[in-house]
């Protein structure tokens, strides 16, 4: 799971969805797209020339019947 999406998760509480679980390489895609683009600073001189990477990546929940999640319920 990505670190973004666990960090989007919400604390142990009554009625909260706090834990998923269950074949994550199954139900999660991650997309990494080949390459890096570099992006030369043209405001930049010389000695002191700054470049720019850029690299494209994603991914989404792509079965949703893979990844279930625990709903906490106060007792």
């Amino acid at each position: 799971m990505c670190a973004a999406c666990i960090a989007d998760m919400p604390g142990v509480a009554a009625g909260s969805l706090s834990i998923a679980f269950g074949d994550f390489k199954r139900g999660y895609l991650s997309v990494d797209r080949q390459g890096v683009r570099v992006l030369r600073d043209p405001t930049s001189a010389k000695p002191y020339v700054l470049f720019y990477t850029t690299k494209r990546v994603g991914g989404g929940v792509q079965d949703f019947d893979a990844i279930k999640v625990l709903k906490f319920a106060v007792s």
